[in-house]
């Protein structure tokens, strides 16, 4: 019953080797997606999230075929997605998460979802959480058999070269890595006991401003910038993850950049952090907490900073980046967009359609 708690996944630098630690791995792709585990009795279907907060409101038109899809009683670990022009469309998945119902209706015929089902942890009366791997993926494959669109069955391989291959090519289509998983391994809730292989990358960025940290003290976040190819400033992502030491470090590196830095910051129109509904801002309210403090403390537009990174989204850093150093041989109108890295396009339907 749920909630149930999803396993999680630990980075690792590049794909294992055959006679590495973590024995033999099945590897899929890593969708870019809403993770869901949806529980079926009859004609009741519950959506579960990552965080327990049930997905089912916001996605009405993935119920009934879910029903058509999967075995009658059954829980299954997967992904929602959403598929535009044939590609992964995260931002039109996070429009989805709307309070209004008529707003929900709408999108759910605009911009309907997809459900990936990567593991099997129940059917019928019997739990398969300590089952290996390798056997609930084989009891997935057969329960999902008659799967029709939008629901669909994960590829996996145990080829190293075929995953390699993957890694490469299908980040084209909005995937952003490969999961490995111990072919001999027990569904173990809330634990990292699965291996997430991601895109690394690096790109320097303007230091714009930041956020005070949580408990008050230190920096918490950088507000990180790149200029377009007319020189407008673009809000890209957020630099953190900062030992207690090093927050309190930045708050006197960053202060002789306090002094008149509103005047002429590009971003001054985004200095009231509500002043705005859109999450493409700094500051901007976030769909699972409204209650967050957005504010920040704009900066003069004169430090540079590499970050490293792994994809992007809309012209965005995909997820939080890590700073790697100060760039102080960097001029900030060096920071633009054309030093990403963008894969080659690839349709999302080569991506689910990978194993024949």
């Amino acid at each position: 019953m749920p909630p149930v708690k999803p396993m999680l996944a630990k980075a690792i630098a590049g794909i294992p080797d055959p006679d590495s630690k973590f024995g033999e791995l099945v590897f899929e792709p890593k969708w870019d997606g809403f993770r869901c585990i949806v529980f079926r009795d009859g004609n009741e279907v519950e959506l579960g999230s990552r965080n327990e907060r049930p997905l089912t409101r916001y996605f009405p038109e993935i119920l009934e075929p879910l029903k058509r899809s999967l075995p009658d009683r059954c829980v299954v670990d997967g992904e929602l997605i959403i598929v535009r022009d044939n590609e992964l469309d995260f931002n039109a998945l996070q429009l989805r998460l709307h309070p209004a119902e008529s707003r929900v209706n709408k999108l759910a015929a605009e911009i309907p979802c997809s459900f990936v089902a990567f593991d099997l942890l129940a059917l019928g009366d019997e739990d398969l959480r300590d089952r290996a791997y390798r056997e609930r993926r084989e009891l997935l494959e057969t329960a999902v058999e008659d799967a029709i669109a939008p629901v669909y069955l994960t590829p996996t391989t145990t080829d190293r070269e075929v995953a390699q291959r993957w890694f490469e090519e299908f980040e084209g289509a909005g995937l952003d890595g490969l999961i490995a998983k111990p072919a001999t391994g027990a569904y173990v809730e809330n634990k990292r006991t699965q291996l997430k292989v991601k895109h690394i990358r690096s790109a320097d960025a303007v230091v714009a401003g930041y956020r005070v940290h949580k408990d008050g003290k230190g920096v918490g976040s950088l507000l990180l910038g790149l200029h377009d190819a007319e020189g407008k400033l673009h809000h890209v992502g957020v630099a953190a993850s900062f030992t207690a030491k090093r927050r309190s470090e930045l708050i006197d590196e960053l202060e002789p950049l306090l002094a008149g830095a509103l005047e002429a910051h590009p971003w001054a129109d985004w200095a009231n952090a509500y002043a705005h509904g859109s999450t493409q801002m700094p500051g901007a309210p976030h769909r699972w907490n409204a209650q967050r403090d957005g504010s920040w403390i704009p900066l003069r537009i004169e430090r540079v900073v590499e970050v490293k990174y792994g994809s992007t989204l809309g012209g965005r850093f995909r997820e939080v980046t890590k700073v790697l150093r100060w760039r102080p041989d960097k001029q900030p109108s060096e920071c633009t967009f054309d030093q990403l890295s963008e894969p080659e396009p690839v349709g999302v339907d080569r991506v689910l359609h990978a194993n024949g």
